[in-house]
């Protein structure tokens, strides 16, 4: 972050951040002052850039997926890399599991109502998803949180979100390693488990 020095105080300040609403940040989207090239999203009201997605990255995403669709059933479906509509924040998260028919999300992007799963893969932005994103997920009350921490090459899943609190987070962490099976919970049930060193690259 650019620092400007205030000459008269003689001292280093920091340049005024602005927040916007979510009904601003879509109305930007309509009128077309911000399109899908920007690579932006809207985080507890201010807009941030997304990282580039590196190959093990690209990789990672697609194979969650594809093995959660093949698991998940009627009563869900997988999206990748598409927005989740919070209060304050419309976080694109890697992969999410959403609760109903893809026709039930024509006219609107899912809420945190309608996500039983939220997954981020994390290489550059490890710090960035097990603070702001863990804050952001936890506040909506989105029950079950994965970090896919490539760095480390394991599975974080957080669950008991603390919902609206003064320091929102989640409750619970258990990591699971390259060895490890990991539990799909959907809605406080188990449809399944997928073996972590398949989803790694």
């Amino acid at each position: 972050m650019t620092l400007l020095l205030n000459p008269a105080a003689n001292e280093i300040t920091q340049p005024q951040l602005w927040q916007i609403s979510v009904e601003r940040y879509h109305e930007m989207i309509e009128s077309g002052s911000l399109t899908e090239n920007d690579r932006l999203e809207l985080l507890e009201g201010y807009l941030v850039e997304k990282m580039t997605v590196h190959p093990p990255h690209s990789f990672t995403t697609d194979q969650i997926r594809d093995e959660l669709t093949a698991i998940v059933g009627s009563e869900h479906f997988v999206k990748s890399q598409q927005p989740i509509t919070t209060a304050e924040s419309e976080p694109e998260p890697d992969v999410i599991v959403v609760k109903g028919r893809k026709r039930d999300f024509v006219q609107r992007h899912p809420g945190p109502e309608d996500v039983a799963l939220v997954i981020e893969v994390a290489d550059s932005t490890l710090a960035q998803d097990q603070n702001w994103k863990k804050r952001i997920y936890g506040r909506a009350g989105i029950a079950v949180y994965w970090i896919v921490n490539l760095t480390e090459r394991q599975i974080e899943v957080y669950t008991q979100p603390s919902g609206l609190t003064a320091q929102p987070t989640y409750h619970h962490m258990v990591t699971y390693r390259e060895t490890d099976e990991i539990p799909v919970v959907l809605g406080g049930v188990q449809i399944g488990a997928l073996s972590v060193c398949n989803l790694l690259p």
